[in-house]
């Protein structure tokens, strides 16, 4: 797989890498990007894979847990092992060779299904990357973690684990720091199948009878933002270096109240100002927003629930000439002759201590995801090549491109 494959190089610095499930795992764990959820209800999943319907989709996971009923549990469970299966002879037969296989995932709903699923599946779970594991506490983490342990060396194959923190005693302040903690310990034994934490917002808010609108952003819900920066503190300290995910975006339409929050500086290619009006009309601009600001806070990575946000976050994940040249220049001055430096656009100092760290996570996301020319950014990929003037039809091309993807 590989991120932007189809795209003209012009808008690219340092081309995206390829990648594969067997990659390392500190790279492996940037590379999620956008993970589409979708319930093990939904038919034609493995048509989806093997038509690669979503280009730019390289991540996704089966739901068993609350994207599926109490009722059509059992079905939804029978469908779920028969597609694996399915997706297994697909890739054993080379139909779908291992370049070409998203990074899949399935959330279960309990340790006992996990198990029940781990040994009905066997070695067929080499098609998968992981499982996530939802409502994780240190009590039952561990139970997880165990089996996938077992299951591993059972089968000789590659997997991880991704824990969600969306219980009680994470958001509740009394006991947090505990919960986070006991969560920590569990988490360093079983470093090496942790490939991601994710975030479950929609729980937090869930529990307060909270619902973020279109036109704001989960750091703006006072409560799960507290919550979020003590997540961050406790699993994102630099002796773990835990990849943190950041909480779901749910809306793909709706009604505005407050103004976009898109400006149309990124936008000032002819014709391109339809581009940014498309977003603007998807209500686009409230991810774009909170993806940014997931970035400024530590996280990388989101979940989402349809195909339309898929682009949109990962050419925000792109890095920007100006931030690559900053990270290679505190590397490349990191010889001991120079604590600080003025950077190449002469508009910040480079600290070779405190910037280091920062600059290894830049280097691994460019490894990912790229690097921008000097004179391009993500509008540069959201834009329709097909579109060049200003013609009501070009216009209606561009919106309608958008809703499509």
């Amino acid at each position: 797989m590989q991120y932007f494959a189809t795209e003209a190089e012009s808008i690219f610095y340092q081309q995206p890498r390829k990648f594969t499930k067997l990659d390392a795992p500190d790279i492996l764990s940037y590379a999620l990007g956008a993970t589409l959820y979708m319930p093990a209800s939904m038919p034609n999943i493995i048509e989806m894979v093997q038509s690669q319907k979503y280009q730019d989709l390289k991540s996704f996971v089966i739901d068993l847990e609350d994207a599926v009923g109490d009722a059509e549990l059992a079905n939804c469970q029978e469908k779920l092992i028969q597609d694996i299966r399915t997706l297994y002879t697909l890739y054993s037969q080379n139909e779908i060779p291992l370049e070409d296989l998203p990074l899949v995932f399935i959330r279960v709903r309990s340790v006992e299904q996990f198990k029940h699923l781990t040994t009905v599946l066997g070695k067929r779970q080499a098609v998968i990357t992981g499982y996530v594991f939802p409502k994780f506490t240190a009590v039952q983490g561990a139970a997880y973690f165990e089996i996938l342990e077992q299951t591993i060396e059972q089968h000789q194959l590659t997997l991880y684990g991704m824990p969600i923190l969306e219980s009680r005693d994470i958001l509740y302040k009394e006991s947090r720091m505990d919960a986070l903690f006991a969560i920590l310990k569990v988490l360093r034994q079983y470093r090496q199948r942790v490939l991601n934490v994710r975030i479950g917002a929609t729980d937090f808010c869930g529990i307060y009878g909270i619902r973020r609108r279109v036109d704001s952003t989960i750091y703006d819900i006072a409560v799960i933002r507290d919550c979020i920066a003590d997540i961050v503190n406790v699993l994102g300290r630099e002796e773990d270096d835990f990849v943190i995910s950041g909480p779901v975006w749910e809306y793909f339409s709706n009604e505005r109240v407050l103004k976009p929050t898109l400006r149309a500086t990124p936008f000032s290619e002819k014709g391109a100002l339809y581009a940014r009006q498309a977003l603007l009309d998807d209500y686009l601009d409230g991810l774009m927003k909170e993806v940014i600001l997931d970035r400024q806070n530590g996280i990388l990575g989101k979940t989402i629930i349809h195909p339309s946000h898929i682009r949109i976050v990962h050419a925000l994940y792109v890095v920007s000439y100006e931030e690559y040249v900053d990270a290679m220049s505190i590397i490349d001055n990191n010889d001991g002759q120079k604590g600080v430096v003025k950077s190449q656009y002469a508009n910040k100092m480079n600290e070779m201590k405190p910037h280091m760290r920062w600059a290894q996570k830049v280097l691994r996301q460019a490894h990912i995801y790229g690097v921008y020319n000097e004179s391009a950014n993500f509008a540069s990929l959201l834009l329709n090549p097909n579109v060049g003037g200003t013609k009501n039809a070009e216009a209606q091309q561009q919106v309608e491109h958008y809703s499509r993807l």
